[in-house]
């Protein structure tokens, strides 16, 4: 085949290909990438060896499968930064997949080159924010939402075996969502349900049997492939100290992710002394040192997020915040809190529905039946989506990487759906006639986003700056450990490639998802450290790390009281300064 037949032949895939490879140099030139969170940068740490001495799979965030396959590459080369590359590859390779799929799906150049325009804009007017701030939990949803674009846009006429073969990229992108982010793959997969339930809906027999075989197979494949990962995530962690900390995890992200006035507000104190919370004890839990206590255990943890869920979660007015939370759901769907991501979602609703308008009076001008399913198929997504917008509000967990997330697999299906509305040809004038309204949102847009990740990036570098200087003084004083007082460390990231040799930090905070973790004990075995507070009181090498200001507003008292509450009286002195902001203290017992 000559240069020009292979050309020809895989256009689709080159075109999207040049595509992507000049908007990643160009966003390279433009920005650094970064770990968007300190959550994300803890992962790496923990698959790349930092954390514990040596890659680990568990890193409690993503499925073990996915985790000990990416900490595998951190022991063939820790240099490289393997978490990072995947998590640019998942994301970059979405927007490579949908351009390949759009551009099939065009008959012309000049449509095909229109829909590479409209997918750049939609990537540096929209996206750019967590392209060059990578987390995993957007990741997710954007592979999430290109499974269902793909499925939906996928050819007809197709016998079973080439049904389920074409479908192989969204069965796996699904499966590797649900390892990289479980609890984001099930909440968007109302989604991907209705994505099988609007592709099934074209079929020329609906219910034959070969149809039920297809789209069965297909959902089997998938939620296997899911069942499979969960089943090896739960041997990874079937051991009995990983079992004891999972029930300390998931009660302490009960108590601080959905009732975290019971451990922020005086108002509960005497309650908690009552089910056995000391006072002193309360105040690591407030400021998040509690892994100072080992006392503050998987057992307490659990009484507590049972005491939060029924005196606080049973005496809420539930129906109060559900008309709250309808309230803000209406608000957030046509105001710009949440702009372009609202915006978008909303032309999507408009011209899917303009062009299935259209589809039904050309119809009916040429005498076809008429075809009203997008009606029913808008009504379905939007109470869909209704429902699960108002389960995140009641909840009152919202993160804009939560909403984002929400908005991108929502417009996805949009997208597939007015892709496929369009494929007679009848509705092109539709198409072009609102892509005029879209690029002015999306133009208009692009300016305020790469603003906006100008200034982020500059804050980033400032916070960075101290936590590099903290990171540089613990690795300069290898022989010693360091603990951190968790405010004082926490609002920091980590550019993506920067050269690293990911060896073993000697330095971890106070408190955090992986204290009283096995991986945490074995980190603290590096030092012979078997207890934080044992060791900052008896060990000559053991300090703790503060900021200037968060030692000005928390004081001493709640280290100092840890030790009162066992009898021991303490003083805690500075020994030393980092970027003269932060304190490194030692911990004197005071004889008397």
């Amino acid at each position: 085949m000559t240069l020009k037949g292979l050309y020809r032949k895989y256009e689709n895939g080159i075109s999207a290909g040049i595509m992507i490879v000049l908007h990643v140099v160009l966003l390279g030139i433009c920005f650094d990438v970064y770990y968007d969170l300190n959550d994300d940068l803890m992962m790496k740490d923990i698959m790349a060896g930092v954390y514990s001495g040596v890659p680990d799979g568990h890193n409690m965030q993503t499925l073990y499968v996915l985790g000990a396959f990416i900490s595998l590459g951190y022991r063939l080369c820790r240099t490289i930064p393997w978490y990072g590359l995947f998590l640019c590859l998942c994301q970059f390779g979405c927007f490579y997949l949908v351009g390949m799929r759009l551009c099939a799906l065009m008959e012309n150049k000049k449509g095909r080159l229109g829909m590479m325009f409209l997918l750049s804009l939609l990537f540096w007017a929209v996206c750019l924010p967590h392209l060059v701030n990578v987390q995993y939990t957007i990741t997710c949803a954007m592979m999430s939402g290109t499974a269902v674009f793909l499925f939906v846009t996928t050819s007809g006429g197709l016998s079973m075996r080439q049904f389920i073969t074409r479908n192989i990229p969204s069965v796996i992108l699904v499966i590797l969502a649900y390892q990289l982010r479980t609890e984001m793959l099930l909440l968007t997969f109302p989604f991907i349900g209705l994505a099988g339930i609007v592709r099934w809906a074209r079929e020329e027999q609906v219910f034959a049997k070969e149809n039920w075989r297809k789209y069965g197979a297909v959902l089997g494949i998938m939620l296997a492939g899911m069942l499979l990962s969960q089943g090896i995530d739960g041997i990874a962690y079937g051991s009995e100290e990983w079992k004891d900390f999972k029930d300390f995890f998931n009660a302490r992200t009960t108590v601080y992710d959905f009732y975290p006035e019971v451990v922020t507000e005086d108002a509960y104190g005497d309650d908690l002394s009552g089910i056995g919370v000391s006072k002193a004890q309360q105040v690591l839990l407030r400021n998040y040192n509690f892994g100072l206590d080992e006392a503050i255990d998987s057992q307490v943890m659990d009484r507590i997020a049972v005491y939060a869920a029924e005196s606080v979660g049973g005496t809420r007015d539930w129906g109060a915040r559900l008309t709250e939370s309808i309230r803000l759901y209406i608000y957030r769907t046509f105001h710009d809190g949440d702009a372009p991501y609202n915006f978008l979602v909303l032309w999507a609703y408009l011209v899917v529905f303009l062009a299935g308008v259209f589809s039904v009076w050309a119809d009916g001008k040429e005498g076809r039946k008429r075809d009203f399913s997008f009606v029913w198929q808008l009504l379905l997504l939007a109470v869909m989506r209704s429902a699960v917008w108002l389960f995140i509000l009641v909840r009152g967990r919202d993160p804009v990487r939560i909403t984002h997330s929400l908005y991108l697999v929502e417009f996805s299906l949009l997208a597939a759906m007015l892709m496929q509305s369009i494929a007679s040809g009848r509705q092109k004038k539709v198409l072009w006639g609102m892509t005029g309204l879209l690029v002015l949102l999306l133009a208009g847009n692009m300016r305020d986003s790469i603003k906006y990740v100008e200034s982020d990036q500059s804050l980033r570098q400032q916070v960075n700056g101290s936590w590099q200087a903290i990171d540089a003084y613990c690795r300069e004083h290898g022989e010693n450990f360091y603990f951190e007082d968790v405010y004082s460390t926490v609002a920091f990231s980590q550019k993506m490639f920067l050269p690293a040799g990911n060896t073993y930090a000697n330095y971890d905070i106070l408190g955090g998802w992986m204290s009283k973790s096995p991986l945490y004990r074995k980190k603290l075995a590096c030092y012979d450290i078997r207890e934080a507070d044992t060791a900052l009181l008896n060990k000559d090498n053991v300090y703790l790390i503060m900021s200037d200001v968060e030692s000005g507003e928390q004081g001493f008292d709640w280290i100092i009281g840890h030790y009162a509450a066992q009898g021991i009286t303490v003083t805690v002195q500075q020994c030393d300064r980092i970027d003269e902001q932060y304190g490194v203290y030692q911990i004197d017992r005071v004889v008397e």
